[in-house]
């Protein structure tokens, strides 16, 4: 029970946690690697700096060198250094940004679609692609469980009572909308983060390469209970993601 739920909060926010959750999404492994590249820059240029800013403290010293380059007005060769090399590195790291940014925008031919939105204070789910028993699209409303409600394992603040089910290995079409006040959909696993707003339709496509239970929250200053928002998206496989559409009443 102990290692499935440490396994299971990967998905999830940790306290203190300082890293990314584990990625379920083809943008977010382009975000992390992203990221990593980046950071080895920034620590190359870290160390970079400190030695030349150690190297002028320790040699330049008004008893080691009290007049050196009394006369020297401006270098041009190291200003053309800390010129080109800052945009040398800016260019390194333009390329791959404008990359995975394009990849993230675009649009693939979608499997099914999704309508998420979001009211004060909650996150309502339609599958206009679907219908139930009654002839009408499949959809639900999705609530915070109170913390008195909450079982053994259950992470307070994230639990909700109905999750958005969603098959893995298809290309959804998620549409955003609000009902109200402006929200945001984000779940960190997937590399979502897009806003809702009432009366305009937000798209995004969303591609879930494992299954498991992803966690998030509205992440756009709605009101009082702004916190009382979480969304919880549950990938199945598509044979049981079937299954539930089949039992859905």
């Amino acid at each position: 029970m102990f290692f499935n739920n440490l396994i299971f909060n990967f998905d999830a926010p940790t306290s203190w946690g300082i890293f990314f959750q584990d990625s379920a999404t083809p943008p977010m492994e382009g975000l992390i690697e992203l990221h990593n590249n980046i950071m080895y820059y920034l620590v190359l240029i870290l160390f970079g700096v400190a030695w030349v800013l150690f190297s002028i403290v320790y040699n330049f010293i008004e008893k080691k060198a009290p007049i050196s380059h009394k006369y020297l007005n401006h270098g041009t060769l190291i200003e053309l250094v800390w010129t080109i090399t800052p945009a040398l590195v800016l260019i390194l790291i333009a390329f791959p940004s404008f990359k995975l940014l394009y990849l993230m925008d675009e649009i693939n031919d979608p499997s099914m679609t999704v309508l998420a939105q979001g009211h004060q204070w909650y996150w309502s789910y339609q599958y206009p692609d679907f219908l139930d028993p009654n002839g009408d699209f499949i959809e639900f409303d999705s609530y915070i469980v109170p913390q008195s409600d909450l079982n053994e394992g259950d992470l307070r603040m994230l639990e909700v009572d109905n999750r958005l089910m969603l098959p893995e290995l298809t290309h959804v079409r998620v549409l955003v909308t609000s009902d109200d006040v402006i929200h945001s959909f984000a779940i960190p696993s997937l590399a979502i983060k897009i806003d809702a707003y009432p009366g305009r339709l937000n798209e995004v496509s969303v591609y879930i390469n494992r299954s498991g239970v992803f966690y998030g929250q509205c992440s756009e200053i709605c009101g009082i209970l702004h916190s009382s928002m979480p969304i919880v998206i549950e990938s199945v496989s598509p044979a049981k993601f079937v299954n539930w559409l089949y039992n859905y009443e």
